[in-house]
């Protein structure tokens, strides 16, 4: 077995010139530990994953399939719940990826979950999860899912419009039940990630601005309604983020609202949900925040911020999803062909693509990937892995080196997909969606079944 330590390099977010591809690794074969699930290793140069050789699992499941390891998520999820400590509260993001084993996984670790869809809701719940712990988010939710969560005793709902702030008062009146709410902030603090995953800025869907007003206006007309508990106040900021400084800005905005609640109303929230959003490696250039890290810097100046303005602490809330799942999964795709375009790069299709990994497409998301079936002492080529759709936008990894011996019918393993691939999925061009395997000491089961033509077929009821 090998593994190698995360190597320097720059931040997240540094871009290299179109006409500067980046340097090789020093060792194609190597797994750097910021990338790959805890429990990757190599053995006879074959890369296994929860002790399991990735041409069984191949072999077993097919390709493309996505590979969770059990083990792995389990240990980050109890290093959220260890690091935030008893007094807080620590929420799975089922948006990252849904299945009724992860998020049994994550509960007995000690963690909530957040849903945003009566779907999500519908999984945790035939997953066993307490109502008590789910927290039901999005900026429109249906009436029927309103009312779903309400029937459920859902523990909290965060509004996000007038309009829903209504709706949930009639259905809580019907049901004759009292949900506790959160309203969510929209801070105005700008997140340095892509455009369309910064959630706090004033000119976007989610949450009641501070700037405007409408947040205290929002907390208003909760309070003025006896069918609904106001429990406290909720802020995300996006996603896939390596400043912690944006976190504890925004933590202060929405205290300072708090405060003004307090002198206006006199009552002191009693929770505080700052979001999720932490940041992962993707590749191993990446330098993402250590959960210790993450956790002083929060606890912190929220302690700080509460004494400064004279208020009793809140419950604090986090809902990571990214950082527990994605690190944990690794997609294993099958080598069709090779071009090589002379003097620019080779292009290496496998049998996914865009219908199981949309994020390089969407966010210009980086990803890295090795030969995963045997090792090469081969020089490097600089590749691009791209899909089997018709579209030149389908791009599974934009930049990698992989050897120049690799040949149709070999294996490459893209790390770090557990979040937002299979969530994102679809059938683009008629493919079957994978499935998702998890791994644990030796063994596999199917926690997702993979998508067949007669699946996509009896759908079709023309």
């Amino acid at each position: 077995m090998s593994r190698v330590a995360h190597p320097a390099g720059p931040r997240h977010g540094d871009v290299l010139p179109a006409d500067h591809p980046p340097a090789p690794p020093a060792d194609l074969n190597a797994l750097s530990e910021a990338v790959w699930p805890r429990g990757a290793a190599r053995q006879g140069g074959v890369l296994t994953l929860g002790g399991i050789d990735v041409r069984d699992l191949a072999s077993e499941f097919g390709t493309p399939v996505l590979v969770t390891d059990e083990a792995d998520v389990r240990s980050r999820a109890r290093e959220y719940a260890e690091a935030f400590g008893a007094d807080a509260h620590v929420a799975y993001a089922a948006k990252a990826f849904c299945s009724r084993a992860v998020l049994r996984w994550v509960t007995e670790e000690g963690l909530g979950v957040d849903v945003c869809t009566g779907g999500e809701l519908a999984v945790a719940l035939s997953a066993g999860v307490d109502p008590a712990l789910i927290t039901l988010h999005g900026n429109n939710k249906l009436a029927a899912e309103i009312e779903q969560a309400v029937a459920a005793g859902v523990g909290h709902i965060v509004v996000d419009s007038f309009e829903e702030i209504a709706r949930l008062a009639y259905y809580a009146d019907l049901a004759g039940t009292r949900p506790r709410v959160l309203v969510r902030v929209t801070t105005g603090v700008e997140a340095h990630t892509h455009e369309f995953m910064a959630t706090a800025h004033d000119d976007q869907k989610f949450g009641f601005s501070l700037s405007s007003g409408a947040a205290d206006e929002a907390v208003r007309r909760v309070l003025a309604l006896p069918v609904l508990e106001f429990a406290g106040l909720h802020s995300h900021i996006g996603s896939q983020i390596f400043d912690t400084g944006g976190f504890e800005a925004a933590a202060r905005r929405v205290l300072e609202l708090a405060a003004r609640i307090h002198a206006e109303h006199g009552v002191a929230i009693s929770e505080l949900d700052l979001g999720g959003g932490f940041g992962i490696a993707y590749t191993p250039d990446d330098d993402a925040p250590e959960v210790k890290t993450i956790t002083a810097g929060l606890r912190a100046m929220v302690t700080a911020q509460c004494a400064a303005l004279g208020l009793p602490e809140p419950r604090l809330t986090i809902e990571p999803g990214r950082g527990i799942i994605g690190p944990s999964t690794v997609t294993l795709y099958e080598v069709g062909t090779i071009k090589n375009v002379d003097g620019i790069r080779t292009y290496v299709s496998v049998d996914g693509g865009m219908s199981d990994n949309i994020r390089t497409a969407l966010y210009d998301a980086e990803y890295t990937c090795v030969l995963a079936s045997r090792s090469s002492d081969a020089p490097p080529m600089l590749a691009r892995v791209v899909g089997r759709h018709c579209e030149s936008g389908d791009i599974v990894v934009k930049d990698c080196h992989l050897p120049a011996d690799l040949a149709p019918g070999d294996l490459l393993a893209v790390a770090a997909t557990g979040a937002y691939c299979r969530s994102l999925a679809s059938n683009y061009n008629h493919l079957p969606r994978p499935g998702v395997v998890a791994v644990r000491d030796g063994a596999a089961r199917a926690i997702v079944r993979r998508e067949t033509l007669d699946d996509l077929m009896r759908l079709d009821v023309g």
